[in-house]
């Protein structure tokens, strides 16, 4: 069971250690919202479980507790070295835990393992309390593969809607269409701030995202094409892509478009929808996966 807020506080005392706001540490103390993270992530005992800063521990001792393998990084020292003499002694087949940055690990040092054979992970879960300040960059590095079937995410609710955001909206960005065109969005649950000590100031969401049949990877030089066409999101996309790109692949980007949804040289950015997106001429030939 997670721990109350005053029992968390007396191990943070006993730890000498005072929640850093700059890494997001805001541990969770409402045991149904742990139930929640492992009921969507249906986690079984056969399964590999990548954490992003697991903290104090709770979700990891439940994540633990289902039998499942977890990989988890940490970036902080102190709660490092608490989970090290705590749960890992505990779990010693199971537990597998490394001092990082998230940034460096997104999938908690299975990266290197997984890279060379595949851009799918298909046995790969993540469940995890995401920073807010690391939250786009480590999806976006997610998202450049190889992609975990099943993914857990606490996060801001604002980071949530982004990352869901439909086109015509002012939440509609480069990392949408990055993220729906790599995984189906599935139901999930809000969280309040005070399910969390210390209280953070704003209300937090569970998203749940499951992977696409056939998930889209963008290139890298395509995902930067594309952030830099949403940096001017109201711009017309002609005038956007005029010195962009060379005349013929311009051209046949703005057919396609017409065909597919009667969109214009004239249309911007945030109009497009993230399917279409797929199709933008700085792509090289699709990388779809199975």
């Amino acid at each position: 069971m997670p721990l109350t807020p005053s029992a968390t506080r007396e191990l943070l005392a006993s730890l000498g250690h005072n929640p850093k706001r700059f890494l997001g540490q805001n541990f969770l103390v409402d045991g149904n919202i742990v139930r929640k993270s492992l009921e969507l992530a249906q986690i079984a005992p056969s399964d590999t479980v990548v954490e992003i800063g697991p903290g104090l521990g709770t979700l990891t001792n439940a994540l633990l507790e289902t039998g499942a393998h977890v990989y988890a990084v940490e970036k902080d020292t102190t709660l490092h070295a608490h989970l090290a003499s705590t749960l890992a002694p505990k779990h010693p087949q199971t537990f597998h835990l490394i001092h990082g940055d998230a940034l460096d690990h997104p999938l908690a040092g299975l990266d290197s393992a997984l890279q060379p054979f595949s851009h799918s992970a298909p046995s790969i879960k993540v469940v995890a309390n995401l920073p807010y300040a690391i939250s786009t960059p480590w999806m976006d590095a997610i998202l450049s593969g190889p992609l975990p079937e099943r993914m857990v995410l606490m996060l801001q609710q604002e980071a949530a809607q982004r990352y869901t955001a439909g086109p015509g909206t002012k939440q509609y960005s480069a990392i949408s269409i990055f993220l729906q065109n790599a995984y189906d969005i599935a139901p999930g649950h809000k969280v309040s701030a005070a399910c969390f000590y210390p209280r953070p100031d704003i209300e937090s969401y569970l998203l749940h995202l499951v992977r696409k049949p056939r998930p889209f990877i963008f290139a890298t030089e395509t995902k930067a094409a594309i952030r830099a066409c949403f940096q001017q999101r109201r711009k017309q996309l002609g005038a956007l892509l005029r010195d962009r790109l060379p005349d013929g692949a311009r051209g046949d980007w703005f057919d396609y478009l017409a065909t597919e949804g009667q969109f214009t040289p004239k249309s911007r950015p945030e109009e497009i929808p993230p399917e279409l997106w797929t199709h933008f001429p700085a792509n090289p030939p699709p990388q779809t996966r199975t």
